[in-house]
C-alpha cells in the first residue's frame, strides 16, 4: 500500500492506472513536495524491503525541472519529516538508496569525483556505517574541514551511477531489480546499468516516487548548499506499479 503525501502548493491526483504528482509554481521560500512512500509510518528497522523488483511507467512535464524527482528505494536517511507532520522520529543516518534520479543543475549528490552528479542518472548508495558519526557531522559545520569530511565520506559510502540518456517526458518503463550482490536497471525492458554495488539487506529500505523542488550539494571544493528553488507547475505521472520482493 502506497502513502500519499503532499506539502502546501502540491496535490497528487489518483488516475485510472497510478498517480500524477503535481507542484506548483512559485518562490524559493516554500518547500514543495510530493510523494508515494511505503514507509512513513515506519521505524527504520521495519522498512518493507530488503531485496525488490521494482517496474512502473512514467513520464514527467519538462527535463529540466528546478529540484529534484525519480522512484526507487533508500532508507530515508535524514531524519526529518521535510514539511509532513507525524513521521516517526529518526535519527540521521549515512545513505542507503538504489533508483532513478533527477537533480537539476544546482544539485551535487555524490561523494566522489569521479560519478555524475545531477542529471538523471541511474544511481545506488551503500553505506558501511549506520547512524552519521559525531565527528564527521562535527565536520560538515566547519568550512576548513569540509573537503575533509567529504574525503571520509567517500570511504564510507561506496556508490556507483550512470547518467542516462531518454527523453523523460515521453512514457517509458523503468525497471530496477535489486538483489543482495547486484542492482540492475532497465528501461523499456532494455539493460542501462548493472552495479556490484548493493544496499545492505541487513538494513531494510522503503519506497518512494517523488517530485520536489529541492536541491542539496556537496562540491569536490568542500562546498556545501542546500535549499528549495523557484520554479514552474511541474509534475510526475507514474501508473502500472508493480513490486515484487525477490
Amino acid at each position: 500500500m502506497m502513502n500519499e503525501r503532499a506539502t502546501q502548493n502540491a496535490k497528487i491526483e489518483k488516475t485510472e492506472n497510478g498517480w500524477r504528482l503535481g507542484i506548483q509554481k512559485g518562490d524559493s521560500l516554500s518547500y514543495r513536495d510530493a510523494q508515494l512512500d511505503d514507509y512513513s509510518q515506519l521505524p527504520r528497522h521495519k522498512f518493507p524491503h530488503r531485496t525488490l523488483s521494482l517496474s512502473l511507467r512514467a513520464k514527467v512535464s519538462s527535463s529540466s525541472v528546478a529540484g529534484t524527482w525519480g522512484f526507487g528505494l533508500w532508507n530515508d536517511p535524514f531524519g526529518m519529516s521535510l514539511g509532513f507532520g507525524g513521521n516517526p522520529f529518526r535519527l540521521p543516518m549515512l545513505p542507503n538508496a538504489v533508483w532513478f534520479f533527477y537533480g537539476s543543475q544546482e544539485n551535487y549528490l555524490s561523494f566522489t569525483d569521479d560519478k555524475p552528479a545531477h542529471g538523471f542518472l541511474a544511481q545506488t548508495f551503500k553505506s558501511r556505517g549506520g547512524v552519521t558519526p559525531p565527528l564527521l557531522a562535527a565536520g560538515l559545520t566547519l568550512p576548513f574541514s569540509r573537503k575533509m569530511a567529504r574525503k571520509l565520506l567517500s570511504r564510507v559510502i561506496d556508490e556507483d551511477s550512470v547518467a542516462i540518456s531518454v527523453d523523460v517526458t515521453q512514457w517509458h518503463r523503468y525497471r530496477l531489480e535489486w538483489s543482495e550482490k547486484r542492482v540492475l536497471w532497465y528501461v523499456d525492458d532494455a539493460p542501462v546499468f548493472e552495479s556490484p554495488i548493493s544496499p545492505n539487506a541487513s538494513r531494510p529500505l522503503g519506497v518512494i516516487i517523488w517530485i520536489d523542488n529541492q536541491y542539496a550539494a556537496f562540491t569536490p571544493e568542500g562546498k556545501i548548499a542546500f535549499g528549495v528553488l523557484e520554479g514552474g507547475d511541474e509534475w510526475l505521472e507514474v501508473e502500472d506499479i508493480e513490486m515484487r520482493d525477490k
